[in-house]
C-alpha cells in the first residue's frame, strides 16, 4: 500500500510502521517499506529538461550493498529540493522502479532594472544573485529585492520602494524586472548632544563624520544617513574625550529618529564626561630576566603633570613593544595600566613589560580589496608571514591602510592557525573612490579673479601611485602643474616625488613686473621616526621678467637726481645710461633699479639642493589643538646655473588648548638669504612679503 501526498518545498516525512497512514510534506510522493530494496539504477526519472538523469541520481547515496532504504530517498529528495532547480519533486514506485518526477525552475533570460537613476544597472547588477541565463527563485528575487533597497538606503534614500516583476517566456524561460521608485534623499537634519559641558556641540560638531544637511551637500555625501557611520561617531567622540584626559567617558548612546515633516534624520549623541584627570606617577614594571626596563622610558610619551591621554598611552606601548623586540624579545607585551585617584583627579600610569605567548604569523589574508593590488596592503605591514605575532606592530600597520585614504574600512582580526602557536592576520577592507576632480574659482587683491581644474587619484592603477594635473587662469596668475608620487620607492618606505610646473604671474597695481617661470623638482621623502620626517630635493627652474610696455621706455624726469646716476654707479650696478634729447636716463624706463638689472641678465636658470626636516606631534594635522609643528627648510642655488644662494627659513607653530573651545597659537617665522661665490643676489630670491602685510605707499609704487 502506498501513501502520499503533494506539496511544493516541503520534506519527505518519515514512514510510522504497521502501515498507518501519515501526512507527509507537500512535494513528495511517498513509498511503503515494500520499495526500500532498490537500487539507483531502479530510479527513472520525469520531467527533467536541462538537468541530467545521472546528475539527478547523484543525489541519492546508496547504502552497503548499493541498496537503497528509504532514508537515503528520504536525504536524495530533500537534496534535490535544496538545489533550487526544482519548482517540485516527488518520488513515487512503478512495480519494480522509484520514479522521481521533477518540474524544474524558469532559467532566467534577462535581468532589467527600471527607475534607477541615482545607481547605475552595473553597480545593481553587480549586488543581485539572480543572474541572465541563471536559475529562476523566487527566495533569491525576494533576497535581491531587499539588497536593491539596502544600497538605496545606504546613499541616503529611504523612502525607495522596489517590486519585482517576472514575466514568463516560451522554453520556460522568464525575465526579471526589477521596478525602482528611488524616492528622495534622506539626510541628517540636525546633531545634537546631550551632557557635554566641557565641550561646546560646535566642537563637536567637527570631531564626528556625519555632518548636517546645507546648502553645500551636494559636494559630498557626509549628510546621508548612515546607521553605521553613526556608530562610528560614537567612537570617534569618545576617543576625542580619552584624548583630553576624560578616562571615565562614556558615549552612552546614539539615539536616531526619523521626522516626516523635516523629511531627514534627527541625532542626538548622549554622553557622560565623568572627570578630567591628569597623569599622576608613570613607573615601569618587568617580569622578563635581564630586561633593563629603565632603557624604555625614553620612548613613553606619557609625562607627569599633563593631562591623561590615552593615544599619548597606545604610542608609548607602540613603540616600546618595538624597541623590546629590537633588543632580541621578540614576544614581549607591554600593557598599559593606570590607578586612579578620584579624590586628586589624577591616574597613576604603569607600564607592565611581560613575556607574552610564543605565537607565530602563519599567514596573512587579505579581503575585500577589488581594486588595490596586494603588495600595495602588505607593504605596510613591518610583519610577514612567518614572524613572531606582534600586536603593536599589527596595529601600527591598521593605521597606516587607513590613512592611505583608500578604504572605506579596514579591520585587522586573528583566526586560529594550523596550531596553537600559529595565527593567521585576516585583512578585512572596503574600497572607496579615490579620484578627485574639482573645479574652485575665486578672487584675490594680488591676482584677481581666479579659476582652477585639477584632477588627481591616490590609488593610481590600484598601485598605490599617486598623480595630479591642474591648470590656472587668472586675471593676473596663469599656468599648469603636472605632480607625480611613487610612495614606496624600489620597495623601499621612501617616496619619490616629480612636480613639473609653469607658471606666469602679470603686473599690476602691486607688482610693476611680471615673472614667467618654467620649472622641474624630484624630491625623496623619507620616515625617521613617527613624528620626525625628511625631504631631499632639487629644483632647477627658468625665470624671466616681463614689463609692460609704459615702463619699457624712457621718459624718466631729467630733474631728478635718482634718475640720473653717476657713470660709476652705472657701472657697479649693470646700468646702460642713454642720451634722450641730451638727457641723461635708464634705458629701460622707469621700472626701479633692480627691476632692470634682472631684465639685464635676461632669463636666468637657477638650479638648487635643498632639504627640509619636519617635526610633528600634533594631535590632528586638520584641527589641531595641542602640539608642536616646527619646519626647517635650506636650499642651496648654484649646482650649475646662474645664480648661487643659501636660503635658510624656519616655520614653527605651537598648539595649546587653553579653556573649552578655545586653542591658543604661537606662530614664528624666520629666514636668512646669504650670498656665496661670485655672484650676486637677485631680487627674485630675496623673501618676498605679501602685499598687504608691510605698507608705507601707495601699491606697485616702489620697487
Amino acid at each position: 500500500m502506498k501513501f502520499g501526498m503533494r506539496v511544493r518545498g516541503g520534506l519527505l516525512a518519515t514512514l510510522i510502521l504497521c502501515g498507518a497512514p501519515v501526512v507527509a510534506p507537500v512535494g513528495a510522493m511517498l513509498v511503503s517499506s515494500s520499495a526500500v530494496a532498490q537500487t539507483v539504477q531502479s530510479i527513472v526519472v520525469e520531467g527533467n529538461r536541462r538537468v541530467e538523469v545521472e546528475t539527478i541520481r547523484s543525489y541519492f547515496k546508496p547504502g552497503p550493498g548499493g541498496r537503497l532504504d528509504q532514508g537515503a530517498i528520504d536525504d536524495g529528495l530533500k537534496a534535490l529540493i535544496e538545489t533550487g532547480l526544482f519548482q517540485d519533486v516527488k518520488i513515487r514506485r512503478a512495480g519494480a522502479q522509484i520514479v522521481v518526477s521533477v518540474v524544474e525552475n524558469a532559467v532566467i533570460g534577462r535581468v532589467a532594472f527600471e527607475g534607477n537613476k541615482k545607481i547605475k544597472d552595473e553597480q545593481l547588477s553587480a549586488e543581485v544573485q539572480s543572474k541572465p541565463r541563471g536559475t529562476f527563485s523566487r527566495a533569491v528575487v525576494q533576497s535581491d529585492t531587499l539588497r536593491i533597497a539596502e544600497i538605496y538606503r545606504r546613499s541616503g534614500r529611504y523612502d525607495v520602494h522596489v517590486t519585482p516583476e517576472i514575466i514568463e517566456q516560451p522554453n520556460n524561460r522568464v525575465d526579471l524586472i526589477f521596478t525602482v521608485q528611488e524616492g528622495a534623499k534622506t539626510g541628517v537634519k540636525s546633531i545634537e548632544f546631550i551632557g557635554n559641558v566641557a565641550f561646546s556641540s560646535y566642537r563637536l560638531r567637527d570631531v564626528i563624520k556625519t555632518r548636517e544637511t546645507n546648502l553645500l551637500s551636494f559636494l559630498g555625501s557626509a549628510d546621508v544617513y548612515d546607521p553605521d557611520r553613526v556608530e562610528a561617531d560614537r567612537d570617534l567622540i569618545r576617543r576625542f574625550y580619552l584624548k583630553k584626559g576624560f578616562a571615565d567617558v562614556q558615549v552612552v548612546a546614539a539615539l536616531t529618529e526619523y521626522d516626516p515633516e523635516r523629511k531627514g534624520f534627527l541625532v542626538t549623541f548622549k554622553i557622560e564626561e565623568g572627570q578630567q584627570y591628569r597623569v599622576g606617577s608613570v613607573d615601569f614594571r618587568s617580569s622578563i630576566p635581564n630586561f633593563d626596563v629603565n632603557s624604555l622610558r625614553s620612548y613613553s610619551r606619557v609625562n607627569v603633570g599633563s593631562l591623561y591621554n590615552v593615544e599619548s598611552v597606545e604610542k608609548s606601548v607602540e613603540e616600546m613593544q618595538i624597541e623590546a623586540s629590537r633588543r632580541g624579545f621578540a614576544f614581549a607585551v607591554v600593557r598599559p595600566g593606570g590607578d586612579r585617584n578620584f579624590d586628586a583627579h589624577t591616574v597613576s600610569v604603569v607600564f607592565n613589560i611581560d613575556e607574552g605567548p610564543r605565537t607565530y604569523i602563519e599567514r596573512i589574508n587579505i579581503r575585500g580589496n577589488t581594486r588595490t593590488r596586494d603588495y600595495v596592503i602588505r607593504r605596510e605591514f613591518d610583519v610577514s608571514e612567518g614572524d613572531a605575532y606582534n600586536r603593536a606592530l599589527v596595529d601600527r600597520a591598521e593605521r597606516r591602510l587607513k590613512n592611505l585614504d583608500y578604504f572605506k574600512s579596514v579591520k585587522i582580526n586573528t583566526e586560529p592557525g594550523s596550531s596553537s602557536d600559529r595565527v593567521i592576520l585576516v585583512v578585512d577592507l572596503e574600497e572607496k573612490s579615490t579620484g578627485d576632480f574639482s573645479i574652485s574659482g575665486g578672487y584675490s587683491t594680488t591676482d584677481g579673479a581666479l579659476a582652477e581644474v585639477s584632477i588627481s587619484e591616490r590609488n593610481l592603477l590600484g598601485r598605490g601611485l599617486f598623480a595630479k594635473a591642474s591648470v590656472t587662469y587668472g586675471q593676473y596668475a596663469r599656468g599648469y602643474s603636472l605632480s607625480f608620487v611613487e610612495p614606496y620607492l624600489l620597495d623601499y618606505r621612501v617616496a619619490l616625488g616629480l612636480d613639473l610646473y609653469q607658471r606666469q604671474q602679470l603686473s599690476n597695481s602691486y607688482v610693476s613686473y611680471g615673472t614667467k617661470t618654467l620649472g622641474f623638482s624630484p624630491r625623496l621623502g623619507f620616515s625617521l621616526r613617527e613624528d620626525l620626517s625628511l625631504q631631499l630635493r632639487y629644483s632647477i627652474y627658468r625665470q624671466e621678467i616681463q614689463l609692460p610696455s609704459y615702463l619699457a621706455n624712457c621718459n624718466n624726469d631729467p630733474t631728478s637726481a635718482a634718475f640720473n646716476p653717476s657713470p660709476a654707479y652705472a657701472a657697479a650696478n649693470g646700468i646702460s645710461l642713454v642720451s634722450t634729447n641730451g638727457l641723461g636716463c635708464y634705458a629701460d624706463g622707469e621700472a626701479s633699479l633692480p627691476v632692470r638689472k634682472e631684465l639685464a641678465n635676461g632669463k636666468t636658470l637657477t638650479s638648487a639642493l635643498g632639504y627640509s626636516l619636519t617635526y610633528n606631534t600634533l594631535d590632528n594635522n586638520k584641527n589641531p589643538t595641542d602640539g608642536l609643528l616646527i619646519d626647517f627648510k635650506q636650499d642651496f642655488a648654484g649646482v650649475g646655473g646662474d645664480v648661487s644662494y643659501l636660503k635658510s627659513a624656519v616655520d614653527a607653530k605651537y598648539y595649546q588648548s587653553l579653556v573649552s573651545d578655545v586653542v591658543g597659537l604661537l606662530h614664528v617665522q624666520g629666514g636668512m638669504l646669504n650670498k656665496w661665490g661670485s655672484t650676486d643676489l637677485r631680487m627674485l630670491d630675496h623673501f618676498q612679503m605679501g602685499p598687504n602685510l608691510v605698507r608705507s605707499r601707495a601699491p606697485g609704487s616702489g620697487p
